[in-house]
């Protein structure tokens, strides 16, 4: 039988410490440095064994402020439906609503950013031409569940109080709202799901690990000319969240 590798007997050890309540939720954990003589090991064992536990939801790294023991989380379950495309004013508003949650986020508008190549086919408009980017964090009762990046093209919006979505009297109505105040009516979203593993930034904003599992969604918004109006790369950490798709049966 193969001899278990060290950094996973550490995660073990400090695992049961947490268990025997030395350290209870919301403790910050001793430096590596410290951990790593109590432990007779070397730093980078420490390193490996606490992101293992990051990546389970036992500990959460804080950057710059070092790693924690974790408050219990439930693992929410996002419900992505044709229906809820017609909540009055922000989806994740009323998803975090209906699980008896506070939801709600901070961000960040750039108005004219050049369209990158990949922004530039999704929204079909020629490359470089000027976007709105917005960055999100979602927090449900103030603790971070998803992050977002937002594009619309410039264009479609310039010259309205709607050209900034977190800005204006519009701020914070979602989308299909505040196009529907402009005179554009959305009719469909298409979102892509697939599985990768988190960036560094993504895990600092979210308190994974890099390289936890994430569910990168793109989706994009679509009005009733079938012109792309607004995309998004929406990143949900797999051990936070379910993501649930009701698909309609019309009989």
């Amino acid at each position: 039988m193969r001899e278990q590798p060290p950094y996973l007997h550490i995660a073990d050890v400090l695992r049961q410490r947490i268990t025997d309540q030395e350290w209870t939720p919301g403790d910050r954990l001793p430096s590596r440095a410290q951990l790593a003589q109590e432990c007779g090991v070397g730093e980078a064992v420490i390193r490996r064994a606490q992101e293992t536990l990051i990546a389970q939801g036992v500990l959460e790294g804080r950057a710059g402020f070092g790693t924690y023991v974790a408050e219990p989380r439930e693992r929410l379950r996002m419900v992505r439906s044709r229906q809820q495309e017609h909540t009055d004013g922000s989806l994740f508003r009323a998803e975090m609503a209906a699980l008896g949650k506070k939801g709600t986020w901070e961000s960040r508008s750039e108005a004219m950013v050049p369209a990158p190549v990949d922004i530039a086919a999704r929204l079909n408009i020629p490359e470089a031409d000027y976007c709105v980017r917005t960055s999100y964090e979602y927090l449900a009762d103030g603790k971070p569940v998803l992050v977002s990046t937002s594009w619309e093209p410039y264009s479609i919006t310039s010259g309205t109080l709607a050209v900034l979505p977190e800005g204006g009297p519009y701020a914070g109505m979602g989308v299909v709202r505040r196009m529907a105040e402009i005179g554009i009516t959305v009719s469909r979203a298409v979102e892509q799901p697939e599985p990768r593993q988190a960036s560094a930034e993504e895990a600092s904003l979210l308190g994974i690990q890099k390289g936890a599992l994430v569910t990168h969604i793109r989706r994009t918004y679509y009005s009733d000319q079938g012109q792309p109006v607004e995309t998004a790369d929406i990143v949900v950490p797999a051990a936070l969240c379910e993501i649930v798709y009701e698909v309609p049966i019309n009989l």
